[in-house]
């Protein structure tokens, strides 16, 4: 059967397929997101990966499948490796996702510094070419000879490279720049997108080789083209924080071999990323003292507890309408803990300005940091100084009650090891860190609570000071 070609509507969001356009999208619901791609019908020869020949598969009983631990292959950096589970499966398929500059290609150049030096890699690029790669690599140290480079788009060269040169690891950089010559539609559009992502899975299936790609991400912080790239690949990478700081947050967001709670953080510098030991220590460099409005709050990613300075900010407005902005966390959830303020504490809150700031352009949304947030607004209205040494943690509900959080062990010990000596935490926690006596721990039930405290221990400072 002849091959046909037909135009055909796709959503550049979420690859929905219609014969005609629509200006909202039936499947994601976003507007103005359908484009116009010419498509191929008909009956074509496939290729197989690795001249494997196809059988019909006989399904059997789940008792009867056998499990083999996966080995993994160490990157040689422990951030990343610790996102992505242990290290590289493989056969995996991982997606590499961030803002333009952000350090996406560096980390990964460095990630293939480290496994040259044992096993074989193939570094494809589409968008720079090979003096460029070069260039950029003098900066982070010497290669080794396993390290091949690939300047190519071509999809059918890529799969013929790789079934001959047999790489253990290989990096697309990036998936937007390949294209498929029987798909009529321009490289990066979804149907591209779609077909390069597939041919490159079926190569780490069927080859057994680890697949690592990028993804630019567009204003909204999705990775450019349909979201069905996202479902096909075993992992999901992002890098988060502002391309001009210092500091690199990789955070995974979906993982078939471990956790999707864990992050990494890097620092840039000349010689490329460098790892961030202690990433509490780092977030809390250079905060103010006797400055009110500021306290320091502990959030759970996946295993590791991180500290983080929240920041507030509340003045009388100048209009009607006050205004609420909330950088780090969810705007939302900051208005309610405020309605929390004026309901249950009488705090006149509706005729200020609020402005809510997690210090380091960290984003964290995690309940464990609503106490933080609401002492934190309460030490700027009523301008009363929060101590250097003290750590908040704990749910607020809509009663005014502070509820238990997860993993409050664990945030004990990484405060008392940074040296703060007083934690405000739920009265519900206590059982889980009574055995902890070397730190002040300050049961509370209610805001009224901590915020009682807060007042006291302003007061004898003041007394002491005096």
């Amino acid at each position: 059967m002849a091959k046909a070609k037909k135009t055909a509507f796709f959503c550049q969001e979420c690859g929905y397929e219609s014969p005609k356009w629509m200006g909202q999208c039936p499947g994601c619901k976003q507007w103005n997101t359908f484009v116009e791609e010419t498509v191929v019908t008909g009956q074509g020869k496939t290729v197989g990966v690795g001249n494997v020949v196809r059988k019909a598969a006989d399904p059997i009983p789940l008792s009867q499948v056998e499990i083999h631990e996966e080995e993994r292959l160490c990157t040689g950096i422990k951030e990343l490796d610790r996102v992505l589970g242990g290290g590289i499966v493989g056969g995996s398929l991982t997606l590499v996702g961030g803002d333009p500059g952000i350090g996406k290609s560096t980390l990964l150049l460095q990630v293939c510094r480290n496994l040259a030096q044992k096993t074989q890699v193939l570094y494809i690029s589409g968008e720079e070419s090979l003096k460029q790669i070069k260039l950029r690599a003098q900066r982070i140290g010497a290669f080794s000879d396993r390290l091949l480079l690939l300047c190519e788009t071509n999809l059918d060269v890529i799969r013929q490279t790789i079934e001959k040169r047999r790489p253990d690891v290989v990096i697309i950089d990036s998936i937007q720049t390949m294209f498929h010559e029987e798909v009529a539609s321009a490289p990066g559009s979804v149907s591209q997108v779609r077909e390069a992502t597939g041919v490159f899975l079926q190569i780490a299936k069927g080859l057994g080789v680890s697949i690592f790609i990028v993804g630019h991400v567009t204003k909204d912080g999705s990775v450019a083209g349909p979201r069905v790239l996202e479902h096909m690949v075993d992992t999901v990478l992002y890098f988060e924080g502002d391309r001009h700081a210092s500091y690199r947050i990789l955070r995974g967001v979906k993982n078939r071999f471990g956790s999707t709670n864990e992050i990494g953080v890097f620092e840039m510098r000349e010689e490329g990323l460098v790892e961030v030991a202690n990433p509490s220590e780092f977030m809390l460099n250079g905060r103010p003292e006797g400055a009110s409005g500021s306290v320091v709050a502990c959030s759970m990613e996946g295993t590791r507890p991180i500290l983080i300075e929240i920041q507030a900010l509340v003045c009388k407005s100048s209009f009607g309408l006050p205004r609420r902005t909330a950088a780090g966390t969810d705007t939302n959830r900051v208005n309610l803990l405020m309605a929390v303020l004026e309901k249950r504490l009488g705090m006149h809150l509706s005729d200020s300005d609020a402005y809510v700031n997690i210090a380091g352009g960290i984003k964290m949304n995690e309940p464990a940091i609503d106490l933080g947030i609401l002492l934190a607004i309460v030490s700027s209205y009523r301008d009363i100084v929060i101590d250097d040494k003290t750590l908040v943690f704990g749910e607020v509900g809509l009663s005014g009650e502070v509820r238990a959080v997860s993993m409050a062990e664990q945030r004990v010990h990484e405060a008392r090891k940074l040296g703060f000596t007083t934690i405000i935490l739920p009265a519900v926690n206590m059982k889980s860190v009574q055995n902890i006596t070397d730190i002040c721990l300050i049961p509370v039930e209610t805001i009224r609570d901590a915020v009682n405290f807060l007042v006291k221990n302003e007061k004898n400072m003041g007394n002491k000071a005096k």
